[in-house]
C-alpha cells in the first residue's frame, strides 16, 4: 500500500479519548494534497497512527450538522 500523505489543517474537537491514549477527533485534514475535507477518526498521540474514520465534504457535514439539529437527544 502507498503511504498516504496529511496535513491536519485545524483540530476541530477532540470527541472522547480511550485507555490507551488513542482520541477520537474531528479534523480538517489535507488528504495527498487535495482539498482539506472534514475528518472524524482515532488518532494516536503523536498523530502518526490512525483508525479508520469518515471523510466528509463541507456539504456533507452541513447536511450532518441540520440532521443531528433536528434529532431530539
Amino acid at each position: 500500500m502507498a503511504n498516504i500523505k496529511f496535513e491536519i489543517i485545524e483540530n476541530i474537537a477532540t470527541i472522547s479519548e480511550g485507555q490507551k491514549g488513542w482520541k477520537r477527533e474531528l479534523n480538517l485534514i489535507s488528504w495527498n494534497d487535495r482539498e482539506p475535507k472534514y475528518d472524524l477518526r482515532d488518532w494516536d498521540e503523536n498523530h502518526v497512527k490512525m483508525g479508520k474514520g469518515l471523510t466528509l465534504s463541507k456539504e456533507e457535514i452541513v447536511q450532518l450538522k441540520e440532521i443531528l439539529n433536528a434529532m431530539d437527544l
